[in-house]
């Protein structure tokens, strides 16, 4: 056992074998993640644990780097393809990463990512060249455990979260995470809708228990942050195969209106707004305001509307949207957000399906690493980023999913077009999982 721990460590020269980038603003990628991985430039200096990289050149020819693993080119998808490797134990390399770029390579919130992944594994390898351009990744066995992280303020802590979700009930010992940082912005899923909808998910497919929460401690809005996160996993054996094909009529709604820095009333107005378009549908309608003081409002001023519709089969359908960060575009009304933001949920209704649109990705993965069942899931209309998820599957769990088209009779009032995916999941057992 010593020689084997000797070997690893000469594996790796440096602590978590990382790059030190230069701090680099953002930019818009070309088509990344969620209609395009873009970034702000962070009213902030680098991230303070910086100092965990190193400069490496590229030490091993290609040959050598892309040996017993898969090959991607670009910087889209960054986080499907490091949380599947992770799972699958294959290694991936990813170049030409932003190589015509004014500024190539990784961003400050991809490096970020990388050090979570490289806290909740044990073993991880990583290499990344020192333009940033192109990275080596070899996963290790996911540990769990006590974690806490500072996100970059670049990206909001649904970012990393997401990522989080898809590996934690894996991990060898139940997960605790503390993430910091902005907890709500226009770009990615904000942590109370996470907590509205993919959590009821994930215990449809058996992991649940009262040690399964998401809390939020602060709330901090984009671009200052200063928020907290706690989530808290259990972790499991083996995932259940589910049968989800009939959503149900929408019964109620419900929806959180956040305010931070600002008047309280602003709350109150969002929750009106919205009301004035949603109960011309249905009564049950109920908006908690939350309005946080002091040090838990976090760094900057802001506001923005999280809706959820349940239906009668327990199926979760939601929608939000946030104010315009400060400094970053026209302020936008607290009106004119709840109006548009109860739109957008109706919106999501007609599209419909036994899972949203933000979520299917989640529950995909969740059938493919299911029972040697059948598992079907109805869908709505599939989202550019659940295709390249269905491709990244393929690639490295060889699981390929029968998609079935399903046009609902216009006298039948049930929205757009669905998408029935079947699959047999490939008996994913957690081989991390203490025996007790």
């Amino acid at each position: 056992m010593g020689r084997v721990l000797k070997q690893a460590v000469s594996a790796l020269s440096v602590p978590s074998a990382l790059l030190k980038l230069r701090g680099r603003g953002g930019g818009k990628e070309g088509g990344g993640e969620r209609g395009g991985e873009r970034s702000r430039d962070p009213a902030q200096p680098p991230e303070a644990d910086g100092d965990l990289f190193k400069h490496r050149g590229e030490t091993t020819n290609n040959n050598n780097m892309a040996s017993n693993g898969l090959v991607y080119d670009g910087c889209n998808f960054f986080r499907q393809r490091l949380v599947l490797s992770t799972l699958s134990g294959k290694n991936v390399k990813i170049k030409n990463i932003r190589s015509r770029d004014d500024e190539p390579g990784l961003r400050d919130f991809e490096a970020s990512f990388i050090r979570l992944l490289d806290k909740v594994t044990n073993g991880s390898r990583i290499e990344i060249n020192q333009t940033g351009t192109v990275l080596f990744y070899q996963p290790g066995l996911l540990y769990g455990g006590s974690v806490e992280h500072d996100c970059n303020p670049q990206r909001s802590v649904g970012y990393y979260l997401e990522a989080l979700l898809m590996l934690a009930p894996f991990m060898k010992t139940p997960l605790k995470a503390t993430l910091r940082g902005v907890t709500n912005d226009p770009t990615d899923p904000t942590v109370d809708l996470l907590k509205s909808t993919a959590v009821p998910l994930m215990k449809k497919f058996g992991i649940d228990g009262e040690a399964f929460d998401l809390k939020v401690v602060k709330r901090g809005v984009a671009p200052g942050g200063g928020g907290e996160v706690v989530f808290t996993c259990p972790v499991r054996k083996t995932i259940r195969a589910v049968q989800l094909t009939e959503p149900g009529k929408i019964k109620r709604i419900r929806g959180v209106a956040y305010s931070v820095r600002v008047s309280p009333q602003m709350g109150n107005r969002i929750v009106e707004s919205a009301r004035s378009v949603l109960n011309q549908f249905l009564p049950d309608i109920y908006i908690y305001t939350d309005h946080m003081k002091g040090a838990n409002s976090g760094k900057s001023p802001g506001f923005g509307l999280t809706l959820v519709a349940e239906t009668l089969n327990g199926c979760f359908l939601s929608a939000e949207m946030s104010s315009t960060p400060q400094g970053q575009g026209d302020p936008v009304l607290p009106e004119d957000l709840g109006r548009n933001c109860a739109k957008l949920l109706a919106e999501e209704v007609y599209r419909g399906g036994c899972v949203d649109s933000s979520n299917q990705s989640l529950a995909l993965l969740l059938m493919t690493l299911g029972q040697q069942d059948v598992s079907k899931v109805l869908l709505g209309p599939l989202s550019p980023y659940t295709i390249e998820f269905l491709r990244h599957i393929r690639d490295f769990f060889q699981v390929m999913f029968k998609i079935e088209v399903q046009k609902p009779l216009d006298d039948e009032r049930k929205g757009g077009d669905k998408v029935l995916m079947t699959c047999v999941g490939v008996g994913y057992s957690n081989i991390s999982k203490t025996v007790k």
